[in-house]
């Protein structure tokens, strides 16, 4: 089993913090689990670990987005703690994600938390607006993106460094049928995310191609993705380039319907 060291710890730390500021601000997208559990395995030396567990964790959380009063679990602690424990406990990545979604799930409970606990800091966020004192008020905002990003920092170095010999007892401790129990969970969950996916983004016109993809994924053998990557590009490309053209000409046809227009009223 690995360890993680001090300099290690703090790293991960600042990493959880940039991305706590870009998932509060939701600027650059850094915070998805492909990014995270890269540079987690960056950090950590171990860059392999870090794509697997990225590929695996980003479809687990293809189509989890909040909606309404629902939060689906936290991307950031999901990414960072999948490529911790699959690192530390030399387990498969399939079996660390599932041991990863409760320290998930206690991420988002501290940003509920957040959601709430900000509104008291409204009276005054109003008071500036009323009085246009931009320097309060953009004050007043950074305060809270501060915080958040600090609790990203604490939480991930207490689990990540401080917490790292308990949870390799934990993992160690648990019998055979439930970590096979935990690989299957997340061996299931990439599906479940790009289900969820499909469910919202998935077109009649669109399935064809995702019948395509499934029987090229299916019985060829290739020893990566990349050729069914470029196939899907390939496909995006032309779409997109058919709807363009598609516009083009409705738009010369409307052009030309209102000339006749024009020189029968003429």
């Amino acid at each position: 089993m690995h360890s993680i060291t001090l300099i290690q710890g703090i790293l991960l730390s600042v990493m959880a913090i940039i991305c706590g500021f870009d998932f509060w601000l939701e600027g650059l997208y850094l915070f998805r689990p492909i990014i995270v559990c890269t540079l987690t395995g960056l950090i950590l030396g171990d860059l392999h670990i870090g794509l697997l567990a990225g590929g695996l964790t980003e479809l687990a959380f293809a189509g989890l987005t909040p909606v309404g009063g629902t939060q689906p679990p936290n991307p950031i602690l999901a990414g960072v703690m999948t490529t911790v424990i699959a690192y530390t406990s030399n387990l498969d990545v399939k079996t660390a994600i599932g041991l990863a979604l409760p320290f998930s799930f206690l991420m988002q409970y501290v940003i509920l938390f957040y959601y709430s606990a900000f509104s008291v800091f409204m009276a005054k966020a109003e008071k500036y607006a009323d009085e246009a004192d931009i320097v309060k008020f953009g004050r007043l905002n950074i305060l809270m993106i501060v915080i958040v990003g600090l609790t990203y920092g604490i939480v991930v170095f207490l689990c990540t460094y401080i917490a790292q010999e308990p949870m390799k007892a934990l993992v160690a401790s648990m019998p055979v049928w439930l970590s096979h129990g935990f690989e299957i969970a997340g061996g299931i969950l990439p599906a479940v995310g790009f289900g969820l996916l499909l469910k919202v983004m998935l077109k009649l016109e669109f399935v064809p191609f995702l019948i395509i993809g499934f029987i090229f994924a299916s019985f060829v053998h290739f020893s990566n993705l990349l050729p069914v990557a470029l196939i899907g590009t390939a496909l995006a490309i032309y779409v997109y380039y058919n709807d363009k053209n598609k516009v083009i000409v409705t738009q010369s046809a409307n052009n030309e319907g209102e000339g006749d227009d024009y020189n029968d009223g003429i």
